[in-house]
């Protein structure tokens, strides 16, 4: 199976004294495109209403541990993750969500969801499928940038 690469992108928001947006970048892709599109082509409406996480406007915890799905308080529930915000800047208003699975080598994200239309089906979108060390390192990198 081809194994996937994640990156982050951190920008602000629309000027300079904005906080931090984080968009994962699935094999340099923005999440936000790749699920845009997914959802276009099912014709779900809203589609695509997605940003990045503001971690400024949301205690997500430790994100080394966030992004594993074993943060103490894990959002939206354990061995899940909120991997996309709404557009307005608020996470809990329009997230998307995903399973995280952690093996020895491998990190997995599948079982796509928006929380607020639960009929929506993600088949066919995902899994990725991450090498464990590499996933972790573009974390650290993150944890890094944000500091």
């Amino acid at each position: 199976m081809t194994q996937n690469r994640l990156t982050f992108a951190v920008t602000p928001d629309d000027n300079w004294f904005s906080p931090a947006t984080v968009t994962p970048l699935i094999d340099g892709e923005s999440l936000v495109a790749l699920i845009a599109g997914f959802e276009q082509r099912r014709g779900f409406s809203p589609a695509g209403e997605y940003s990045g996480l503001i971690p400024a406007y949301f205690n997500f915890g430790q994100l080394s541990s966030y992004f594993l799905g074993k943060e103490s308080r894990q959002w939206p529930k354990p061995d899940h993750l909120w991997l996309l915000g709404c557009e307005c800047g608020e996470v809990g208003c329009w997230p998307l969500t995903a399973r995280v699975i952690l093996l020895n080598d491998t990190v997995t994200w599948t079982e796509f969801a928006q929380d607020y239309r639960p009929e929506w089906n993600y088949a066919g979108f995902g899994p990725f499928v991450f090498e464990r060390d590499q996933y972790e390192r573009a974390v650290r990198w993150l944890v890094s940038e944000l500091a």
